[in-house]
C-alpha cells in the first residue's frame, strides 16, 4: 500500500516532536502493510516551516530508515492551505509537490470553509500542468453542508483525496456517512491516512480499505490503490464522471 498523506517528520508541524515518534510511525505503517510514505508536512497560517527546514528534518529520517534498513520507502510532499500566490510561489520553487517533481499538488482548505478564490487558485494551477489533489474534503464543514461545493471543483478537474479514519468512524457518524456519499457520487480519488501519530491520528489505511471492500467490492479498492501509485509515477489517475451527491428530502424540501 501507498500512503500519500501524513505528518511523520519529526519537529515540522503537529506531527511528532521527536525522532523516535517518527520512527515508531513507520513501524506502525509496515505493520500496516504500507511499502511507501510520502511525507506531507503542512504549510498554513499555523505552521511556516521552510522548504529547508522540511528537507533537513527529511533527509534525518531518510537516514535512519536506511541504516535501519527498514522495508519501507519514504518520498516528500508538502500539504498547502490555500492561498491565493500558490501557483506564483510553486513556479518560484518555494513550494513541493505531492510527491517530489510531481504534477499533483495537496492542497488543504480551510476547516469550516471553501474560500471564494479557491476555484481561480486551481485555475492558475491547472495553467502550469498541476492537479490539485484536495485532502480530506470530509472534514470541511462548508462541504458537509453543502458537497456541490466539492462537485464544483472536481468536476472542473481537481482530485480528492478521503482520510483512512473518516471511513473507520474516527471522526463521527456524520463525516463517515459523507465518505460514502461523496464516494457513491464518483467524487473520490485517493485514500490516505494523514496520520500524526501512534496512538490518536494513528495509520488506518489498511481498515480503510476493508471498509471499501466490504460496501463496494475488490474492484473499488485497487482502483484507489492504483490511483496511489499513478501518482507516484508522476502519471494521470483514473478518474470517474463526477455527479452531485444527493440529498434526502424532508417534508419535501432538501
Amino acid at each position: 500500500m501507498i500512503d500519500l498523506h501524513n505528518h511523520i517528520l519529526a519537529g515540522i508541524d503537529d506531527g511528532p516532536v521527536a525522532l523516535e515518534q517518527s520512527l515508531a510511525m513507520l513501524d506502525q505503517a509496515i505493520k500496516q502493510g504500507i511499502t511507501v510514505v510520502a511525507a506531507t508536512p503542512h504549510l498554513s497560517p499555523s505552521y511556516q516551516a521552510s522548504k529547508s527546514e522540511i528537507l533537513r528534518a527529511f533527509e534525518q529520517l531518510q537516514q535512519v530508515v536506511e541504516s535501519e534498513q527498514m522495508p519501507i520507502e519514504l518520498v516528500l510532499g508538502q500539504e498547502v492551505r490555500v492561498y491565493g500566490d500558490i501557483a506564483e510561489d510553486f513556479a518560484q520553487g518555494k513550494l513541493l509537490s505531492l510527491v517530489g517533481h510531481n504534477r499533483h499538488i495537496l492542497i488543504e482548505l480551510p476547516s469550516s470553509s471553501v474560500p471564494r478564490f479557491t476555484e481561480q487558485v486551481f485555475y492558475q494551477l491547472y495553467q502550469q500542468g498541476l492537479t490539485p489533489v484536495i485532502a480530506h474534503p470530509e472534514r470541511n464543514r462548508a462541504i458537509q453542508e453543502n458537497p456541490d461545493l466539492l462537485y464544483d471543483l472536481v468536476e472542473k478537474g481537481a482530485l480528492a483525496q478521503l482520510t483512512a479514519s473518516s471511513l473507520t468512524g474516527s471522526f463521527g457518524k456524520k463525516v463517515e456517512k459523507l465518505c460514502h456519499q461523496l464516494i457513491d457520487a464518483n467524487l473520490i480519488h485517493l485514500i490516505a491516512s494523514d496520520a500524526h501519530g501512534v496512538k490518536s491520528r494513528k495509520f488506518r489505511l489498511k481498515e480503510a480499505y476493508q471498509v471499501l471492500e466490504k460496501k463496494y467490492g475488490w474492484t473499488l479498492v485497487e482502483e484507489l490503490k492504483d490511483n496511489a501509485q499513478m501518482i507516484l509515477d508522476n502519471k494521470p489517475v483514473r478518474t470517474w464522471e463526477p455527479q452531485r451527491v444527493k440529498r434526502k428530502k424532508l417534508l419535501g424540501i432538501f
